[in-house]
């Protein structure tokens, strides 16, 4: 066995997360993920707005419990004086801030950038916006929907014949949220290479700045140059991807669908003879994706129509032993059933509290990347409102029991 729970890359740092929503408490998730202390600061009798996203149950929903595993929540009133005052008091004991309020908040509140700094002159601070800290869109509001359209993703995403659509998942926000892990860790890398310098870095080179639509246009692959070198104008594929076939999703006899991945030159031929249509593998018009994709119609047809005489599973056995990438399209239900995904630890059960009644079992995903061979073990599940709060101003700051109380009491988290 691996002593997984020994594997902490980001022991020793700490981070103070004054976001909410997706996008900055994942960035806090993933390095809480992998050691890094996380002191999540949420706003006193309704934390954050997740914790009753999605809520089926209870006083706290399950996305909340998996986005801001791994941390401690504190309860402070940025809008007091107090509030204000401990954020700088923590900021000077930590190694990176994430926030992802709205440009601009922060340096109305009294703690921005500058102020920071005189705070913590080595602190590293992650802000993830809609739009960015600069330029005209900056100061507005917008989630991750608006980013995606944004970005050009949405565009591309549906059936042709119809107008584009969402995907099923705050992806914008995600995706950001990774951006952030990153440029903070690049940071903190940065910082600790330049230890030996007489000069520390300095505060523009810590200040990480994602943007929601920007972390999606860079997702977005050679879209934008195929559209200034050639005029390309890429357009919704449904189940395909832009210029390769066959390649989609195929409906099977018992109502299951699965993707079939068949488009490498050498996989085509031995493809389309499992599907028995030698006709189709031996055209020579069919050697190059080029032509396949300018007859891609007639290719999906002919799949189709096999994965229609086959179950899932027979029509997935099949293309396995002839060598061609396929699987099945997994809901939740497959996913915790699935003994790839087991065999990596990457559902990991545990009991998890609704705010009324503690669930046991309950399945959750794992941590990536994974090191040491299996997944990294979930800590803790997102905390409860304020769970830390006396811990944190003790052991952080050193508070006595008297000066807690005070803040306790003035910042109405005592509720």
């Amino acid at each position: 066995m691996h002593h997984n729970h020994a594997i902490a890359p980001l022991a020793g740092v700490r981070v103070l997360e004054l976001g909410n929503y997706i996008a900055a408490p994942t960035a806090g998730r993933l390095l809480g993920d992998f050691g890094a202390e996380v002191i999540k600061v949420e706003r006193p009798r309704t934390g954050d707005e997740l914790r009753s996203w999605r809520l089926q149950a209870g006083t706290t929903s399950m996305l909340f419990r998996t986005i801001n595993r791994n941390k401690k929540s504190i309860v402070l009133d940025l809008k007091t004086e107090t509030g204000r005052r401990l954020v700088l008091d923590l900021a000077k004991h930590c190694d990176i801030l994430l926030e992802n309020f709205r440009p601009g908040t922060l340096e109305k509140w009294g703690i921005g950038p500058d102020v920071l700094n005189e705070a913590n002159p080595e602190l590293i601070i992650t802000r993830v916006s809609a739009f960015g800290q600069t330029g005209p869109m900056s100061p507005r509001p917008g989630f991750a929907a608006v980013a995606e359209a944004l970005g050009g993703f949405r565009e591309l995403v549906g059936d042709p014949d119809r107008p584009p659509v969402r995907v099923g998942v705050s992806i914008g926000d995600s995706i950001a949220g990774l951006y952030a892990a990153f440029g903070s860790v690049m940071a903190l890398y940065q910082r600790e290479a330049r230890r030996s310098a007489v000069d520390g870095v300095p505060l523009g080179e810590r200040i990480i700045d994602v943007a929601l639509n920007e972390a999606m246009l860079s997702m977005m692959e050679s879209l934008v140059p195929d559209y200034e070198a050639y005029g390309l104008k890429r357009e919704r594929t449904g189940g395909r991807m832009e210029g390769i076939a066959p390649s989609n999703a195929y409906v099977c006899k018992d109502g299951a669908s699965i993707v079939v991945a068949g488009n490498g030159d050498s996989i085509f031929q031995r493809y389309m003879r499992t599907i028995e249509r030698p006709d189709l593998a031996d055209d020579p018009e069919l050697a190059s994706n080029d032509a396949r994709w300018a007859r891609r119609e007639e290719l999906d047809a002919a799949v189709g129509a096999w994965t229609a005489r086959h179950t899932q599973a027979e029509a997935l056995r099949i293309l396995d032993e002839a060598g061609v990438p396929s699987g099945p399209i997994y809901t939740a239900a497959d996913i915790c059933r699935d003994e790839q995904y087991a065999s990596r630890n990457m559902i990991q059960r545990l009991p998890v509290s609704t705010g009324e009644e503690v669930l046991e079992n309950v399945g959750f995903p794992g941590i990536v990347p994974v090191i040491g061979g299996t997944s990294l073990p979930i800590r803790t599940l997102g905390p409860d409102l304020g769970e830390h709060t006396r811990e944190v101003l003790a052991e952080v700051l050193g508070m006595t029991e008297e000066q807690i109380e005070t803040v306790v009491h003035s910042e109405g988290a005592l509720l």
